[in-house]
């Protein structure tokens, strides 16, 4: 099923670049938009993805969705940095996770700009384009770090300010990228040390926590004692060399 799923994310990802001139929509929420190309892309993963899994559920970004069961689901983000992707920052992933009693079992993130298509299965590693990836050995105080501003969430402004001002003070240098899918591949094939985010929703990191937790690093919902996929947590992915450091900032 793998190689299916990898085939779809690369169509999808081409669908997305079609789309250069997509109609922009708002959302409810400060600075929150939806493309056209969102939807499509969604639309076209949602019908082959059940096609493929019969009796499977489809839990997606841009439609309605029904609480999460143990029943096997996708869990889609269509564009994953959808501003990224209305300003042609060509930072932009499709992101497609595969849900087994409520745990990711397979994940797939492609960045249709660069070509990558990392991929991961419960058990078997993790890839980047074929090829087995692993996450960095960087002590904490040599660490780069990524981080996500949670921006539709006002009430968290001060505390995501505040904990990058203490990771940029005490580890290395800090990154915002704007899509935590490609935060989370880059802490998986060791790009980066330590990514966080102090609110994200089940389809920002359905497939990017496999795929770390795939590749040897660390993938914590803070706030709950094992990974969380049925509403909006905090997260934290880094190497095993950094999360206790890492840790100790983010539940001050």
């Amino acid at each position: 099923m793998l190689t299916q799923i990898t085939n779809l994310a690369r169509e999808a990802g081409r669908m997305m670049l079609k789309y250069r001139d997509a109609a922009i929509h708002q959302k409810e929420g400060h600075f929150n938009f939806v493309t056209d190309a969102d939807v499509a892309v969604q639309a076209f993963l949602k019908k082959e993805l059940l096609s493929l899994l019969p009796g499977s559920r489809f839990f997606a970004e841009e439609q309605e969705n029904a609480p999460l069961t143990d029943a096997p689901t996708f869990v889609v983000d269509p564009i994953d940095g959808t501003l990224n992707f209305m300003r042609c920052r060509n930072l932009s992933a499709v992101s497609i996770g595969l849900l087994e009693k409520k745990r990711p079992v397979l994940g797939v993130i492609y960045n249709p700009y660069a070509d990558e298509m990392f991929s991961a299965e419960a058990g078997k590693g993790a890839q980047l384009n074929g090829r087995a990836i692993h996450a960095s050995q960087t002590p904490f105080e040599n660490a780069m770090v990524c981080f996500g501003t949670s921006p539709y969430d006002a009430d968290l402004v001060n505390r995501s300010i505040g904990a990058a001002r203490q990771f940029l003070l005490q580890a290395g240098d800090l990154r915002r990228s704007g899509s935590a899918a490609i935060d989370l591949c880059d802490i998986a094939c060791g790009r980066a040390d330590i990514f966080f985010e102090l609110r994200l929703r089940p389809w920002d990191v359905a497939a990017g926590s496999l795929i770390v937790e795939e590749a040897g690093s660390v993938f914590v919902s803070l706030g709950h004692e094992r990974p969380y996929y049925d509403d909006a947590c905090g997260i934290l992915a880094c190497n095993r060399l950094c999360e206790a450091k890492a840790r100790e900032i983010l539940e001050a």
